[in-house]
This record gives C-alpha cells, structure tokens and sequence, in this order.
C-alpha cells in the first residue's frame, strides 16, 4: 500500500504542511485520503529538509489535522493521451467532463514538459491562415510562433478566439493534420457554454481538445491549466506530426491564481503583489511553443490576455511582451465605432512574419501590401492630428485622401463578419484596391514593375 503520513501539521487555504517527511521530490503528486474515503490530489511545492507544504487541487475544506492520511506517489503530475483527446473536453487539470468516459492512454507524459535543448529548435516558417484580414496581412501568424492578443475589459476576445479556433488552417497540408488545443482558465459558465456551443455548431470540435477551468472552480486547477494544454499540444506535434494552435484565455486569470497562491505561501510580492518569479513562469509555458528537429508537426501559441484598465504597462502584458514575439493589440475606442475584430493596426506587429510570407508561402506581393499598408495608415493617424487642430475643411488635398483611406480601410479591411472568413489573396487583393484610392506619388514603398500589374484606380471607384 506504500507509505503514509497521518495528520497534517497545518492548514492555510490551500495549503497543507507535513513535518517529518522522508524522501520526496519538488512537484511530486500525492493523494490525501479524508476520513470518509475520498481521495484528493496535491501536488509538493515546497521541500525544506523534512518539511513539506503540499497544494491541495480540490481545496482543503473538510481536512482534519488529526485523521487525514497523505500518500506520496513518487512522481510528478502526468496526464494520458492519445489521439482521442481531440474532440474532448476536459476540466483545468485534465480530466474528461464530457461524459464520454476515460482516455484511453497510449501513455502518459509530465505536464511540465521537458527542457528543450535550444540547438534542437529549428526557425519558424510557414504561417498560419485565420481568415482575418488584419492579422494574416498585417501580423502574420508564423508556425512555431507565440503570438499573444492584448486585449481589456468587455472586448469582443472571446469571439475572436471562436473565429480563429474556427477558421484557423495551415497553407500547405504535405500530409500533415491540423489542430486546435484550446485552454479557458478563470472564465464563467456562461462563456464556457459560449465557447463549447460555437465550436459543436460550427463543426470543428472534432479537431479540438478543449481544457475549461471555471472561475468557481480551485485556482489550483488554474494554474495547471495551460501545462495540461501545452503537454497535449506537445504530443499530438512532436508525437503524432500535427499542427497545432494553442489559445490560451485568459493569461490574467491565470498570473492572478499564481498571485493569490504566492500569498498563502507566504512569498515576499513583486510588483503589483504578484510573484517575483511571475516572468520565469511565463517563460516556461510560452517558451513550449515551437519546431524541433525531428519532428515535421509544430506548437503555435494565442495566449490572450485583458490588460487592467487598459494599461500595456502593466506586469501581466508588460512581462509577456518581453517573452513573445509580438502582439495583437484590440482597441476600445474601435469597438465603440462597431468595428470587429477591433484590432488596432499600428501598435500590432509580428516580429517572425518577414520570414513566413512572401512567394513560396503566402503571395510575392505580400510584404510590399503589408509595408505600404502600415506606412500609409500611420500617416491617416497624423492627418487626423492636424484635422482636430486646424479642421478637416483646412486639409491639404493629400490629407484629405488619407483622411478617406483611414475611414475605408478601417470599415472595410480591419472590419469583418464574424462568419467572413477571407483567403489570403481576397486580403491582399483587397489592400491593392484600398491603395488605389492614391496617387501613384504616395505609394513609395511599391516597385514600378508591381504598380503597373496591380495598381488600378478603377478598382477603388467601389469605396467613392
């Protein structure tokens, strides 16, 4: 039956400390018989010498200091998988709540992952399509990328998820599976039916395994959501040769589970009380994405994050900038004018898209569409400048068609049907027809040889 401890030597939230423990590892698992038979999980997250504190993941409501008896399992938290867990969905630490039964395991992996040697990573190439304009021309989303969306407070997020979980798919197949692993952490009942609905409605839950921690549900799960996600995504990648796409939401949630589990434990704060180690510990689930040697599959990560007050500086955004390799940045003031997706073009960018696009992956013209495109839109911001000082009547003539191009490109190229889902060379093809609406004199990012193929005036009559 293996050794146990009874009685526990103390009790704080979720927390339990054990004294005169013998041989027991840093995030070894164990199980906590209570007097009336149940068995709950936790996991060890402090060893000093023979003292240990153990994180209860059911909580420790009903726990006796005298009568509870503690097992030690002698290994780390490991999760089964298989090829079945797509179409699944599980709860925050990785056990199905769909009634569908057990998996049936072909093995079973540590949901911390393994340390990946960083000569065995190969350079992301190759994109993946959304189906939204905005991001596939302007933030392309590269294979292998962590590609965070900055979001706030009552922004259409969550929507954007269920559209790229949606419309999400790779350019070329070569006999390669594409998939979706998505991770909800801290979200309420009404968003997880939203998000399980939209994807059994849409037909692609198939291709997705779904991980819902709810808000009522232990911060403890919380934290181990996203580590039961990503050792999924690692599986089906690097096992089984998929694509996948990590979305993880929301990012927030999950920084705040760690600060309130820091504090029970007694940890001096970092900034804004969360933990000092807040960064390392982002590092360690955004660093899972990628492409390794040996294995043609790839981990793409989404994590979404809500920024509080809208403010980038702060810990949670600010951190995971430092981490990932760009952003999506969604704009209030947009989403009071009714545009969807809200994204805001010019703090937005993809540091990996120049390596992922172009011929041979999306289209030649690709990268001159995206740099005239931003070049341009950032001067409808300064011609906005000058319009709420001087007035739009005292524009120049070339003011004034930035003016226009901004309000077009914004009805038409960031705006989009929830249910518009636009091939790259719709996109593209589109970009042309809103650079149109200029003189040839303003589009200096463009060659001579790409004006005369593409450049047609008539096509912006459309926008007039």
């Amino acid at each position: 039956m293996g050794l146990q401890y009874i009685g526990l030597k103390e009790i704080n939230g979720p927390l339990v400390v054990l004294d005169k423990v013998k041989d027991v590892g840093f995030d070894e698992i164990t199980e906590i018989l209570l007097d009336d038979g149940t068995v709950r999980n936790g996991r060890v997250v402090e060893v000093s010498g023979e003292r240990v504190v153990l994180q209860v993941f059911e909580g420790t409501k009903g726990l006796s200091l005298t009568n509870t008896r503690t097992k030690m399992t002698g290994h780390p938290m490991e999760m089964p998988l298989s090829k079945e867990i797509l179409g699944r969905v599980f709860n925050g630490s990785g056990k199905p709540i769909d009634g569908l039964g057990e998996i049936y395991a072909e093995k079973s992996m540590d949901i911390n992952g393994k340390p990946l040697n960083p000569v065995s990573r190969t350079y992301p190439r190759n994109y993946i399509r959304t189906g939204i304009s905005s991001i596939d021309c302007l933030a392309t989303l590269i294979r292998g990328q962590k590609l965070p969306i900055f979001s706030g407070s009552g922004l259409s997020h969550d929507k954007l998820a269920v559209q790229i979980v949606r419309q999400a798919e790779i350019a070329d197949k070569k006999g390669q599976d594409f998939a979706v692993v998505f991770a909800a952490m801290g979200v309420k009942n009404d968003v997880a039916d939203y998000f399980r609905r939209s994807f059994e409605e849409s037909g692609v839950l198939s291709r997705v395994a779904m991980f819902l921690n709810l808000s009522n549900d232990p911060i403890i799960e919380r934290i181990l959501t996203p580590r039961c996600a990503l050792t999924a995504a690692e599986y089906l990648a690097y096992e089984k040769n998929m694509h996948i796409l990590v979305i993880l939401t929301d990012m927030t949630s999950y920084a705040e589970a760690l600060r309130e589990f820091s504090s029970s434990k007694g940890e001096i704060p970092g900034r804004k009380g969360y933990p000092g180690y807040l960064y390392s510990d982002f590092a360690s689930l955004y660093e899972r994405a990628g492409v390794v040697e040996g294995s043609t599959g790839s981990v793409t990560q989404i994590p979404i994050l809500t920024m509080p007050n809208h403010d980038i500086t702060h810990p949670v955004p600010d951190l995971t900038g430092y981490i990932t390799e760009g952003q999506i940045v969604l704009d209030a003031n947009l989403d009071k004018t009714g545009i969807y997706p809200p994204i805001a073009v010019l703090p937005s960018l993809s540091r990996l898209m120049k390596d992922g696009i172009g011929e041979g992956y999306t289209r030649a013209d690709h990268t001159v569409v995206s740099n005239q495109l931003f070049a341009s839109y950032a001067r409808v911001q300064d011609a906005r400048a000058r319009a709420s000082v001087i007035g739009e009547d005292e524009l120049s003539d070339i003011d004034k068609a930035y003016m226009k191009f901004g309000i077009m490109f914004e009805k038409y190229f960031i705006c989009q049907g929830f249910d518009e889902n636009r091939s790259i060379d719709e996109t593209l093809d589109l970009g042309w027809d809103l650079l149109s609406l200029f003189p040839v004199s303003e589009l200096d990012r463009v060659s001579d040889e790409l004006l005369k193929e593409k450049y047609k005036p008539e096509n912006a009559e459309k926008f007039k």
